[in-house]
């Protein structure tokens, strides 16, 4: 028996304690009234809605991190042109009426813009948030948030989930694809595996879909797994009868790396390309082996990428979570910082008018950007009224020797101006 065939075997209980180590090393103390530097004569309030306690505290957590170290930075360089930022966060545990309830007092004690963190508080407020027009900046990068006619409000310090899957299937198509031995004498073939019920997992793949076509892929049969899906070899099979060339992987990270395994298992001779919030050090720490040579997009550097402003990603970490190893520290910490730094850049703009008013944080913040570039490997960010997408250039990565190599940048808007214009905004 392989030692992917003795994995499958043994996945449901290693996964569990993989999880379990990964929560107990990454805990932290609820954050409620963040970070009170001295020195300052002035504070601006921000909200921030974390999972420490969740069904994704298991990621939430290195986020959550990540904005309260981000913020103390920020103050610690200055604040907001000499005001101090008062950092309200909260574990709302994923769940709808906790983010709902803590809203109305952010509402109540002056916060001017929120930090979020995924679908279920972006979705639960969205609404809110418009009518309010209070800026928030979550992670959850859903390609409707970009759109300001139905999400006004709504901005992110990264490309999008669906300019994402179109870039990493176009990266490889140019750069794979080619090295194939039946090159020129076929189309190449894709297929899709993700939660069909998950409206969320499966909303870029219209997209991705769209690209496949634009470069005339033979599309598979799409495959319905389940994120909590332990026994994949039905899937798998199917795969295997129609032959892909590359196989796009929407779910999460455990259900991403079980397919993997299964795909070594099963000797599935096939490329995978993963969406993002897969894409992360955890697929390599729990796929191993299996995770060799997967590509996919990421919106900013990985966790000690030699990059500008890593050095104090890192040092800050040390400092204010001294408790977490580095080595179990990962994107998503870093990810946070591009948030708020994209934030303390529109706080700036907006406070130097002497309005931080939510709107005029948005207008004379936000959609003034034009090729902002924050570091970490964050493509360069444009707002503008009609168009939220920070950006058209995508980076891509692949994995090589269990780390993250960068590989190209795609540039969506520079390749397709007229198709970037007109036709791939808000899906």
């Amino acid at each position: 028996m392989s030692v992917f065939r003795s994995f499958r075997v043994m996945y449901p209980l290693y996964i569990g304690h993989m999880i379990s180590k990964l929560i107990v090393s990454l805990s932290l103390p609820l954050i409620l009234c963040g970070y009170f530097g001295p020195g300052f004569a002035e504070t601006i309030r921000i909200g921030a809605f974390n999972d420490l306690s969740g069904a994704t505290a298991d990621i939430g957590r290195d986020y959550a991190m990540g904005i309260v170290e981000a913020v103390r930075f920020v103050n610690d360089e200055g604040g907001i042109n000499g005001k101090r930022i008062e950092l309200h966060q909260y574990d709302y545990g994923y769940r709808v009426p906790e983010v709902q309830a803590k809203y109305k007092y952010f509402k109540r004690i002056g916060i001017v813009a929120i930090l979020g963190w995924h679908i279920v508080d972006t979705n639960a407020l969205s609404a809110l948030v418009a009518e309010d027009k209070l800026p928030y900046l979550p992670a959850s990068y859903a390609a409707d948030l970009t759109d300001p006619i139905t999400s006004p409000y709504h901005l992110f310090a990264g490309t999008d989930n669906s300019s994402n899957g179109r870039a990493a299937l176009t990266a490889w198509f140019d750069d794979v694809w080619p090295r194939k031995e039946d090159y020129g004498t076929r189309r190449p073939r894709v297929q899709f595996a993700y939660m069909f019920a998950s409206e969320q997992l499966r909303a870029p793949i219209k997209a991705i879909k769209d690209q496949a076509k634009l470069f005339g892929f033979s599309v598979g049969p799409d495959q319905d797994i389940s994120i909590f899906a332990t026994d994949i070899r039905r899937q798998v099979q199917v795969m295997k009868e129609f032959k892909p060339d590359i196989v796009w992987h929407g779910n999460t990270t455990l259900s991403v790396a079980a397919t993997l395994l299964e795909a070594v298992a099963s000797d599935l001779k096939t490329d995978h390309v993963v969406n993002s919030w897969a894409f992360d050090e955890n697929l390599i720490r729990i796929a191993g082996a299996a995770a060799e040579g997967v590509m996919g997009a990421s919106v900013c550097a990985y966790y000690g990428e030699d990059v500008l402003l890593m050095e104090q990603i890192q040092g800050y970490g040390k400092k204010y979570h001294p408790g977490v190893s580095t080595n179990k520290r990962s994107i998503r910490t870093v990810q946070a910082w591009a948030n708020v730094l994209a934030l303390r850049e529109a706080l700036k703009r907006a406070d130097s008018t002497a309005d931080l008013s939510g709107k005029n944080i948005l207008k004379s913040g936000f959609e003034t950007f034009d090729e902002v570039d924050l570091g970490l490997s964050i493509s360069p960010l444009t707002f503008t009224s009609t168009d939220h997408r920070a950006s058209g250039q995508v980076n891509i990565y692949q994995i090589k020797n269990q780390q993250f190599i960068f590989v190209t940048k795609i540039d969506l808007k520079g390749r397709w101006p007229e198709k970037w214009a007109k036709d791939w905004l808000g899906w």
